[in-house]
Order: C-alpha cells, then structure tokens, then sequence
C-alpha cells in the first residue's frame, strides 16, 4: 500500500526498457513547494529489488533548469539497472547560498526512506550532477552539515559523480554570482574547502574543450582529495565541451561515448 502513495501513473515518453514513475502530473513531492517535486525513473526489470541508485541534479547555474531536461541521463542509467532520482531545487532569487543546498539535501532523504518502493538499495545511493548540480552533489558529499540536517552522514553515501563542475572557483562571468554567493560565506561554499578525507568515492569528469566551466576545477578538487587521501577518479575526455558531457547521455551518443560507460563502471564497483 505505500507504494501506491507515490505511483498513479507512468510515463508513456520513456526508452525501452524504463518505468518513470510520478505520483502527479507535476511528479513527486518532497516537500511542500512547487519546486520540490521528483521523478523516478526505475529499470523496468526489477528482479531482486536491490539495484544501485542515483540522486541526478541538473544545471542551471543555480538560477535555472527543471527536472525534465534530466531525462535523458535518468533513461541512460536506468536502462543500465540503475534506479534514478531526477529532482527540482529551488533556485535564486528565491534562495541563495547555503540556502540552495537544503532541498538536494531533502531529496537524498526522501530517496534513502522510499527508493525501495522502486526496486532500489537504500544503502547504496550515489549523488551526481552536472555543472551547478555538480557542485551541489559535491557539496554534499564533501561538508558534513547539509545531509546531517536531515539525519544522514555524508559517509554513508556510496559516492558521488561530478560531470564538469565548479568545485574550485565560483563563476565570476555571471552578474548574479555576488548575489547567489554573498562574499561573507564563500569559504565554505567550494567543495574544494570543505575536503577532510571523510569523503566518499567521488568520480570527475570533465571535457577538455569546457568553456563555460574551466576544467583545472576538476583538477584542482582531485588534487585536494588526493592529498586528503580519499577515493577519487579524474576522467577526462578530449574535445567534450560543457555541454557535451550530458549530451552524450543520449540515445544517440550513449553507445559511442565513453562517459556513460565510465560512469557505470564506476557504480558498479562501489
């Protein structure tokens, strides 16, 4: 009967092989905005009920996006037996930095207390991002206090997946950044700061062709991981522009890149 809470329909646009489950039309509510909404997008062969999960958080910059453009990294990964979590966020200017960060918190929560219902492992859930939503899974992997809020340990995420994000500097490019990040809290708004060594495994990667966010990010974090000792991969892929990276989530470009592939591996040994 819980399920039934959350499932009253699926979606009929979905690859072969994928259940997308909503509980409305506007998806699944995790809290009480219209922004904290969720899709599911489960494998539809569930045998065993305990597959891998991912919490996926698009980007936007912080001041943009919406969950329907996660679909297809969510039908990739779930074609591949992973359960996947595509989320909404609020965004500026109705909440700036550290603000920002309590929603994706929220939807780890909700993921860890009902992802089961969809055939997932609650004790196996991994965040993954791109661009902003990078920094925000990395936020959360790498400081402490966002997750713990809702009553988990960072530590017990099984890892994270950063697709080109900024976890080193803050975009200067962008008039609203001095807004979304206000000057007195930007210490500890990089992930590159809030590094202990308490980290779970964590997977960058990066295009060496970005122009919207500088790839020496994802140097620069892997090195301050490494020196921290905890588990990081550094995947780098010539030519891939900022876009390129969830471009090759696609049907169409999903068999001839290695990014997906890169990014199950990943799973698949954590």
């Amino acid at each position: 009967m819980a399920r039934r809470r959350f499932i009253s329909l699926s979606l009929v646009a979905c690859a072969a092989g994928v259940i997308a489950f909503r509980a409305r039309p506007d998806g699944i509510a995790y809290g009480k905005g219209p922004r904290q909404r969720l899709d599911v997008y489960a494998p539809e062969s569930r045998t065993g009920m305990n597959h891998p999960v991912v919490v996926y958080f698009y980007g936007g910059g912080w001041q943009s996006g919406h969950r329907s453009e996660s679909r297809g990294v969510a039908q990739a990964l779930a074609t591949r037996g992973i359960v996947t979590i595509a989320a909404d966020y609020r965004i500026f200017p109705e909440t700036v930095f550290p603000g920002f960060l309590d929603d994706p918190a929220a939807v780890v929560r909700w993921t860890r207390d009902h992802v089961r219902e969809f055939g997932g492992d609650s004790g196996r859930i991994f965040l993954m991002g791109h661009s902003s939503g990078a920094h925000m899974a990395a936020m959360l992997a790498t400081d402490p206090r966002y997750l713990a809020a809702q009553g988990i340990s960072n530590t017990s995420l099984a890892g994270m997946i950063g697709l080109a994000g900024p976890y080193a500097t803050i975009p200067t490019s962008d008039p609203h950044m001095d807004e979304i990040f206000p000057a007195s809290l930007r210490q500890r708004a990089l992930p590159i700061s809030c590094v202990t060594g308490n980290e779970p495994p964590i997977l960058l990667a990066v295009g060496t062709a970005d122009t919207d966010v500088d790839p020496l990010n994802s140097d620069r974090f892997a090195d301050a991981l490494r020196a921290h000792r905890s588990a990081v991969e550094l995947k780098k892929y010539p030519g891939y522009g900022h876009d390129t990276m969830i471009r090759s989530f696609s049907a169409a470009q999903n068999t001839v890149s290695p990014v997906l592939a890169d990014v199950t591996a990943f799973i698949d040994v954590h």
